[in-house]
């Protein structure tokens, strides 16, 4: 296949990018790839909402300001800014492709608050706020005649000059496409196109307990560490307090951040509320703080959960914002307004990935990134809770702006050859697969979770090394299956985080290990 603009991923940062050089250029192609249908995103699965300046008593200067506290000094203020005042057109254009918000009875947008917000300003629909959000941007997708959607479709590799022949061994990387597998017949395609955009969300499933979808594997991370793109930030993985307690669920179910804003309380088992005593904000510190707090309780008290207590807010109220959660506590048989939420940390967001400029732009021509697989700057060492769809919007928003620009000089006829796949048969044993992503899980989970250590991160680093040259091996020899291409992903962004683990020399954010000193962040 042959196109003008490949978007790998249909979450917002993906769909965005479509939208926007879809209209622009409705006489070129754009194809996106998927490895399952339109919702298999993370997008998908968000609650909370995206935070926007709103309200005359809050301001762009305030939301800066909650976002370099939460990032605790790493963030990059000139990107912190550039996006935070995107906000408001942003929103505008979300409401003009068909997305619904919630609004109050003065028919104003109704805004929550949010661990490590000054003040109420995410705008939200229900509890299913990225589930309105894909739903919106999939209708809009469709109407544009020039668009084509390949879903079920495994991405393998980007194509760059290595796969070439007669290349100079100094040439500058460029991407010319990828390389995807069809999942349903096993055929490996070729998709050339002129500019490449990796939307491929987040890498929750290499830990044991998470709140991202199945599909979250860190498949565009892996890729682009591959072609030598630039990588930063892997540390900082961010795990979102209040996952439900359900041992039997995969992936774990999210209580949303907005519980506690709308006054949720945090207790031990025994009903002593815990959260005041590590942080002056509470229930409402920053994410990191709230899981390393919820943490050592656990550990002290060698329990596998806390409770999150609701029973106190006007059950009306609740029931209509957040009914999703409501139901599913009822599902398990929890009644919200009677008893307690049983919640635990889970692995939710990566706030590092593939490197990109202000435009985008990856560190391979022609290689575009955006959503959660990319590190723009924005979040540091730890993100502020619903800055994230506003962050993919943006950049997907200037990624297209940039591709625009540059579309028209790219050359397109450039030879590239079929996937290699002699000498490599039809899988046998596909136990050897499963067995080894459950243990990278258990690694992963056990040693470089919310609090590490040098010596957990060196016998993680060990292991990993066993399970790369055992999947290595089997990459080789055996036919490609999805599954094995994600356990390769998995290992390889699983690797990436523990040396850039060892390499971090001071806790900052979302990076705690107890042999380093705390690093301490004023925003002045």
């Amino acid at each position: 296949m042959t196109v003008d603009f490949l978007v790998i991923g249909s979450g917002i940062a993906g769909l965005t990018y479509v939208i926007k050089v879809a209209e622009k250029f409705p006489d070129k192609k754009v194809l996106v790839v998927n490895k399952g249908g339109y919702e298999d995103s993370n997008t998908s699965l968000a609650q909370g909402g995206v935070a926007i300046v709103q309200q005359k008593n809050d301001s762009f200067e305030k939301h800066v300001e909650d976002t370099l506290i939460a990032g605790d000094g790493l963030c990059n203020e000139e990107i912190v800014r550039m996006v935070i005042k995107e906000g408001p057109r942003c929103l505008n254009d979300l409401v003009n492709w068909g997305v619904h918000f919630d609004k109050d009875h003065k028919g104003d947008f109704d805004l929550g608050k949010e661990g490590g917000h000054s003040k109420h300003r995410v705008v939200h629909y229900k509890d299913i706020t990225g589930a309105e959000i894909s739903r919106a941007l999939v209708a809009k997708m469709n109407q544009l005649k020039n668009v084509e959607f390949l879903g079920n479709h495994f991405v393998i590799d980007l194509i760059t000059e290595h796969h070439l022949k007669d290349q100079p061994s100094d040439a500058t990387t460029t991407c010319y496409g990828v390389y995807a597998l069809n999942e349903e017949d096993g055929n490996i395609i070729t998709i050339k196109s002129k500019i490449t955009v990796l939307a491929t969300g987040g890498i929750g499933q290499i830990y044991k307990h998470t709140t991202n979808p199945r599909v979250a594997t860190g498949d565009g991370i892996a890729m682009a560490y591959r072609a030598k793109a630039k990588i930063l930030d892997l540390e900082f993985i961010q795990f979102h307090p209040t996952a439900l307690y359900n041992p039997q669920e995969t992936p774990s179910f999210l209580i949303s951040e907005a519980v506690r804003g709308a006054g949720g309380i945090l207790r031990t088992q025994d009903g002593k509320s815990f959260a005041e005593s590590y942080d002056p904000r509470g229930n409402l510190a920053p994410r990191d703080i709230v899981a390393r707090a919820i943490d050592t309780e656990l550990k002290k008290r060698g329990e596998k959960f806390v409770y999150l207590d609701c029973t106190h807010i006007d059950q009306n109220a609740f029931a209509q914002h957040f009914p999703n959660i409501r139901n599913k506590c009822l599902e398990i048989g929890i009644d919200i307004h009677t008893q307690f939420i049983p919640v635990a940390p889970a692995a939710h967001y990566v706030c590092g990935g593939i490197a990109v400029d202000r435009n985008g732009q990856t560190s391979i021509n022609n290689l575009f990134a955006c959503g959660e697989c990319s590190r723009t700057g924005l979040h540091g060492a730890n993100r502020l809770a619903s800055n994230s769809l506003l962050e993919a919007f943006v950049f997907a928003e200037k990624a297209a702006q940039r591709s625009t620009e540059l579309i028209n000089g790219i050359n397109g006829n450039i030879y590239i050859p079929d996937w290699d796949s002699k000498g490599t048969t039809r899988q046998e044993e596909h136990v050897l697969i499963t067995h080894n992503r459950d243990e990278l899980n258990e690694i992963m989970q056990n040693y470089v979770g919310i609090v590490r250590s040098n010596e957990r991160l060196v016998r993680a680093l060990n292991r990993l090394k066993i399970l790369y040259l055992e999947t290595e091996n089997l990459y080789k020899k055996e036919k490609i299956s999805p599954q094995l291409c994600e356990l390769r992903n998995m290992i390889a962004v699983a690797y990436l985080i523990v040396t850039f683990s060892q390499n971090r020399t001071e806790n900052c954010g979302g990076y705690f290990n107890i042999d380093l000193e705390e690093r301490f962040f004023s925003p002045t």
